[in-house]
């Protein structure tokens, strides 16, 4: 009687459905080079809080050395964030235009740079005057990072 019971319940109907179509995934050239973008953003990221750190030394000590160590980390900033605008550019073909305006602010920075370098070598400006520059210099790295 049990076994009668078992079996019945063990033949329970299941929709029969075709064959299923399978949505093409993305490939795996392309998950990998998702993956790099992330991390080239993240690495980015990371060296934005660099410059803003050493920026705030700068700030707070008016010295060669850390104007050295702040320009040293908007270089690597610079250098990183063309490199991961070069890899973007491939990927998505040539455009110009987003390439152009990397190198203007490039320029810029270089600009601001050498302005905050004579101010701090001049020693006659004033702590609020270098956080000023030091925030229009950051704000135009995050202009680049955006």
């Amino acid at each position: 009687m049990d076994i009668r019971r078992i079996q019945e319940t063990s033949r329970l109907q299941t929709p029969k459905t075709g064959p299923r179509e399978v949505e093409a995934s993305t490939t795996f050239s392309a998950l990998m080079q998702d993956k790099r973008e992330h991390k080239g953003y993240e690495r980015l990221q990371q060296k934005l809080m660099l410059v803003e750190e050493h920026g705030q030394l700068l700030a707070e000590s008016q010295t060669i050395e850390h104007l050295e160590a702040y320009k040293e980390k908007i270089k690597d900033f610079l250098k990183d964030a063309l490199d991961q605008s070069q890899q973007l550019e491939e990927k998505r073909g040539f455009n110009r235009r987003g390439r152009t305006k990397i190198y203007k602010v490039v320029e810029q920075v270089d600009a601001k740079l050498l302005q905050l370098t004579d101010n701090v070598i001049s020693g006659e400006s004033r702590r609020l005057e270098i956080l000023d520059q030091i925030g229009e210099i950051k704000g135009m790295l995050v202009n680049v990072f955006v």
